[in-house]
């Protein structure tokens, strides 16, 4: 059981509370679902209920957290508090140190001091309902973003503890991964655990939800039984993305060939395979993607998404076979003479980061092309991106839907033809994931090439005009949108 009396919270060195007099219970067995926009304080709710705020962080402090009855404060530490929680953070790959998947969880069963019998048993369990078997010697820094969720998932859940926290545990998974996950947790919590869970993919949880927490500014807006929060339209449009009218029929023309010649793609592919230290993760790929296409890439975890989309603009180089951009062969230029024809959008924005502010960190990437005009461009990216007004801020402080649209003006501002997101919606609730796919509508109808690789669906079913499907590193025919 955990419970919260009006707890507020602000971080050192700010004045803006984080959260502002949080009140809740969590049941022994119950499951309670947070969910809201970027920056509502989901990810901080988690570090106070887990007791983290308590023992590891500074700043202003105010109300009562318990756990089983016990106030956080007066345990030992956070590893007296462990024997009753486990925790998955946002950023999964943060949590890992070991050089192989089966050490990851293995260390975990280790830490509880079960005996080597039931360590085994346990291990291969855990290993079997996180479908990670086949990963079990890999590196896990070497894995997609989804394998490195569930190696995190699956460490947490090794210790077998009665409450678990969990901060978007599928953000990074497809849909079949994560209807394994919410069958997991679902057998979780009629074994009688109790769960916490910061979430975007509502109706993916909607069986095992029995509280549903709306949070904005720091604070609860709405809680209750799903139903009835779900009532106010407006909180809906936050819980449950809509992104239906977005698809409007843009697709330029792209200019007319000179005589006698054949219209050149954005993007050629030809016979493309490639291989991680001998091990094949593409295989003869094939396809063409024309200037102004919207294409959305969809597939499992693994399948060859990002490393098909690497290729464009060399971060990988073909291990055989070619890449076509704009009719220059990616093995005959360099990362920095392609970005000028693609611009790509990783998978988590805060892996393109580095400058003091906002300003700065767009500066950076037209400096290094040496495009003119800088103050001028810089200001047209952010009014596209809607951050005019964040000009001069840190990026690490704009929320996680703000650094997404960032990352895009980022890209934006370099003027590359070909623009190419991972997963440009983790994390997002439903108003700013449809906000992002409205400004790549807007790209486009200025003629702007767009790929998005997602697991969302009716992404690729509403925005795109071309949906390609990826299976264990091939192409299968893909469909209009």
């Amino acid at each position: 059981m955990i419970e919260l009396k009006d707890v507020s919270y602000t971080y050192p060195h700010t004045v803006q509370e984080a959260l502002h007099r949080l009140s809740f219970v969590l049941d022994t067995g119950r499951c309670i679902m947070v969910t809201g926009p970027s920056g509502a304080g989901k990810t901080t709710l988690c570090l106070a209920a887990c007791g983290i705020l308590s023992h590891e962080y500074g700043g202003k402090k105010a109300g009562l957290v318990t756990i089983n009855g016990r106030n956080v404060a007066d345990y030992a530490g956070l590893s007296d508090i462990a024997k009753n929680i486990g925790i998955v953070f946002d950023d999964p790959e943060a949590q890992m140190i070991f050089t192989t998947v089966e050490e990851e969880i293995l260390s975990a069963l280790e830490y509880r001091g079960l005996p080597p019998e039931e360590i085994e048993k346990r291990l291969a369990s855990i290993m079997e309902v996180t479908y990670l078997s086949a990963l079990k010697d890999r590196s896990p820094h070497t894995l997609s973003g989804g394998q490195k969720q569930r190696v995190a998932l699956a460490a947490t859940l090794a210790p077998g503890n009665d409450i678990l926290i969990l901060d978007e545990p599928t953000s990074e998974l497809d849909e079949h991964a994560t209807r394994r996950i919410v069958e997991i947790l679902s057998n979780l919590k009629r074994q009688g655990k109790t769960l916490l869970i910061v979430e975007h993919k509502y109706a993916n949880f909607r069986e095992i939800i029995d509280t549903l927490v709306v949070m904005e500014h720091g604070a609860i807006s709405a809680i209750g039984a799903p139903d009835d929060v779900l009532k106010d339209e407006r909180i809906k449009r936050i819980v449950i993305p809509d992104f239906t009218g977005i698809k409007t029929g843009v697709f330029p023309s792209a200019p007319a060939p000179a005589a006698g010649t054949s219209p050149v793609p954005a993007i050629s592919v030809r016979d493309l395979s490639y291989s991680y230290d001998g091990v094949p993760a593409l295989h003869d790929i094939s396809i063409g993607i024309s200037a102004g296409e919207f294409v959305a890439i969809v597939g499992e975890n693994g399948s060859g998404k990002t490393t098909l989309v690497k290729q464009f603009n060399r971060l990988l180089t073909p291990t055989a076979g070619d890449v076509i951009v704009n009719g220059k062969n990616t093995r005959h230029c360099t990362i920095t003479e392609l970005a000028r024809d693609v611009g790509l959008v990783f998978q988590n924005p805060d892996h393109m980061f580095f400058a003091d502010t906002v300003k700065d960190e767009i500066a950076f990437g037209l400096e290094n092309l040496g495009i003119e005009n800088k103050d001028v461009i810089i200001d047209a990216a952010l009014e596209e991106a809607g951050l005019l007004h964040t000009k001069t801020l840190y990026p690490r402080w704009l929320s996680r839907g703000e650094r997404q649209r960032l990352a895009i003006a980022c890209v934006v501002a370099m003027q590359p033809a070909i623009i190419v997101l991972d997963e440009p919606t983790t994390g997002l609730d439903g108003d700013e994931a449809r906000l992002v796919m409205e400004i790549l509508k807007k790209l486009q109808a200025k003629g702007h090439t767009i790929v998005v690789i997602t697991h969302n669906r009716d992404i690729a079913q509403y925005c795109a005009d071309r949906i390609i499907t990826m299976e264990e590193g091939r192409v299968v025919p893909d469909t209009s949108g």
